[in-house]
């Protein structure tokens, strides 16, 4: 539901005036605000190992206070006209329509981060305490005042699309945030209640978690960098333009995967003897996504889904044609990394995960800025297969880790590995 939200706006922004310039500042803002709100996102896969009672609750809800705290300040340094300015001028390259655009935009996300740290610790909380009906619930009331924010704006105030689009995602991030905290009140009265031997520090949760939020922050970085190289790339508006709609069409169907990662620790921490069951779901719902994905992208619906369904012009919907046919394989390549990356996890081996995500940063980078300065293609189709080579080295590189884990463990005589 949260990955609807992506082709929705685009939607809307494409049918305002000026529909290229602002869906290219609402693509370059929403990288923007990825990237700073990325520290925080592997938070809900920490609530979910670590939170077992009232001490480590409430260790974790201080430590995410902090951590929401700072990157709002990193926020409002990003905001500042001299940081900015390097930043998307000197470094990216923006001009005027497209920067003044872009620099607003990120205004509108400024409550963005601290509300998405906000509601994924509580939604940690809700698969602890085994009611994740819940979490569906907030999602369905941010799609919904996300969906009513926008369409409010676009029909009765004159302003642009890449306004529209930020305003309607922290709208529905707050929202949700708050909805989260209310349908967690039960869950946060259990855990209060709550004893165990097992004590947590800070100095641990932070050992443990500066991994896992290096892992996202680093991933991220992957967008703002791609945005940089598009501005330099053969048909460099149209490729920004398009990517941020071909982008949410790929996240619809990969966010199925990600959101299989608590899911995985979770059950596999309660049910270790059904583990096979666990991995065996995995791979019907890589086959699954990926099928569906590949049936929009490599059929005549893409016709339908880019022009009629996301608003673009005939010639930006053939433009997003080819990069969304490359990135078909995405879902299928995120479930199985979502799947390895909870394996270490629940190992309590998060530094792999950091290193994974490097190796795959570190290819997007190459191979995209490789293929553009070979002028070869089209910004949007170097994106699209840096993307996909990027993920292929990291699933090699945790396949890698497997394979020497297993083969240590084996030297040590201990008991198989489930993983």
């Amino acid at each position: 539901m949260m990955a609807l939200e992506g082709p929705i706006l685009a939607a809307i922004i494409a049918r305002s005036p000026e529909e290229k310039v602002n869906l290219a500042a609402y693509g370059i803002a929403l990288a923007f605000g990825l990237i700073l709100e990325s520290p925080i996102i592997m938070i809900m896969a920490a609530a979910t190992a670590l939170i077992k009672d009232n001490i480590s609750y409430k260790m974790l809800r201080n430590f995410t206070m902090i951590l929401n705290f700072s990157i709002t300040l990193l926020f409002l340094v990003l905001l500042l006209p001299q940081v900015f300015n390097y930043i998307a001028g000197t470094l990216i390259g923006l001009k005027d329509p497209v920067y003044s655009l872009t620099f607003n935009s990120i205004m509108f996300l400024l409550p963005w981060p601290g509300a998405i740290g906000y509601r994924r610790l509580y939604q940690g909380v809700l698969i602890v305490s085994e009611k994740t009906r819940y979490i569906a619930y907030s999602t369905v009331i941010r799609l919904l005042s996300n969906i009513s924010t926008a369409l409010l704006l676009f029909f009765l105030f004159p302003i642009k699309g890449a306004y529209i689009g930020t305003i309607a995602l922290s709208t529905g991030v707050v929202v949700e945030a708050i909805a989260v905290r209310f349908l967690a009140n039960n869950s946060v009265k259990q855990l209060i209640q709550t004893y165990n031997k097992e004590k947590l520090t800070y100095s641990f949760i932070a050992k443990y978690y500066y991994p896992l939020a290096l892992t996202p922050f680093i991933a991220l970085s992957s967008q703002p960098i791609v945005t940089f190289f598009l501005g330099k790339s053969l048909k460099a508006l149209e490729s920004l333009a398009v990517m941020p709609v071909v982008y949410s069409l790929a996240f619809i169907f990969r966010s199925l995967g990600l959101s299989y990662q608590e899911v995985i620790i979770a059950l596999t921490s309660k049910y270790p003897g059904d583990f096979k069951k666990i991995k065996n779901f995995a791979l019907y719902l890589a086959i699954t996504t990926t099928l569906l994905l590949f049936i929009i992208t490599w059929t005549p619906f893409s016709k339908f889904y880019f022009k009629i369904l996301s608003g673009l012009t005939d010639e930006l919907a053939n433009f997003a044609k080819y990069p969304a046919m490359i990135m078909s394989i995405m879902p299928a390549l995120t479930v199985l990394l979502t799947f390895q990356r909870s394996s270490l996890i629940l190992m309590k081996s998060t530094l792999p995960i950091t290193i994974g995500t490097i190796i795959e940063v570190s290819a997007i980078i190459f191979v995209i800025s490789t293929l553009i300065s070979l002028k070869i293609f089209v910004g949007a189709i170097c994106a699209a297969f840096a993307f996909v080579l990027g993920r292929l080295l990291a699933n090699f590189y945790f396949f890698l880790v497997f394979l020497l884990i297993k083969k240590k463990s084996q030297n040590l005589d201990s008991p198989k590995s489930p993983y």
